[in-house]
């Protein structure tokens, strides 16, 4: 039975959207279509640990309706994998989220103390400004955000953490998103599984830069990487599993 054909919200497009197995006896024509929208459950639900319940609300749709595009989508991952057919992420039925920060995605880690919705943003910082190496900041400025407004914020030491040991660092003072400059490929492992939200790229004044963010209009770049350590597969948390988020490192 077909699924309703009811828009559903879209927070970030697919920066990837061609796959295929490079190492094929011969050339496959077949190729397998994941829609945007399918795309987006796995990327809710499987990279962000959202719940069906929650992945439903944030696009808008039942959640019988986030259960069927969440099965079509894995069955077609499952037989990208095992198959090597060329798998392309097109179509769908939906509508891109208005919001340029799109911060609905991460509505769900926004917590709740006293009645009250607190969300924490850290960022980079060095002087009043991001600071451009993640790896080898030396303090954060964290941000306590209530109905769109920042309520309170604090300069952090990080007390000589290194790349790996930062996520965990991070995730221990309750942080949901991180601005900052240059990053390594490994960091930026470590903190999606520390199930922080990452918004690489910025530049300028700490405080300005968090007030950008939470008008959607922050200026940033999610391929920015850090230069001096692109090659630094270290960063991650593999190499540091008794510092790292402890939210399943390792």
């Amino acid at each position: 039975m077909p699924r309703p054909g009811k828009e559903k919200r879209i927070c970030r497009l697919p920066v990837y959207q061609n796959f295929e197995a490079k190492d094929l006896a011969c050339k496959d024509d077949r190729q397998l279509l994941l829609g945007v929208d399918e795309f987006e459950t796995i990327r809710l639900i499987d990279y962000l640990g959202m719940t069906q319940e929650e992945c439903a609300a944030q696009m808008q749709v039942g959640r019988a309706t986030v259960q069927s595009i969440y099965a079509d989508a894995r069955k077609k991952i499952a037989r990208f994998l095992v198959e090597g057919a060329r798998l392309k992420i097109s179509g769908g039925t939906y509508r891109l989220c208005r919001e340029v920060s799109c911060r609905c995605q991460i509505q769900k880690k926004i917590s709740k103390s006293g009645g009250r919705r607190i969300m924490k943003i850290a960022v980079t910082y060095e002087n009043g400004s991001v600071f451009q190496h993640f790896g080898h900041t030396e303090q954060f400025k964290v941000y306590e955000v209530e109905d769109g407004k920042v309520v309170n914020s604090k300069v952090v030491d990080t007390n000589g953490s290194g790349h790996g040991a930062l996520g965990g660092f991070l995730a221990d003072l309750g942080v949901e998103v991180l601005i900052c400059g240059g990053i390594g490929g490994g960091a930026r492992n470590a903190l999606a599984e520390c199930g922080i939200t990452l918004y690489p790229g910025a530049q300028g004044l700490a405080d300005g830069q968090v007030a950008a963010f939470l008008a959607g209009t922050l200026n940033y770049d999610p391929d920015t990487v850090c230069k001096d350590h692109a090659h630094a597969e270290g960063e991650g948390c593999h190499d540091h599993s008794s510092e790292s988020c402890g939210h399943g490192c390792h």
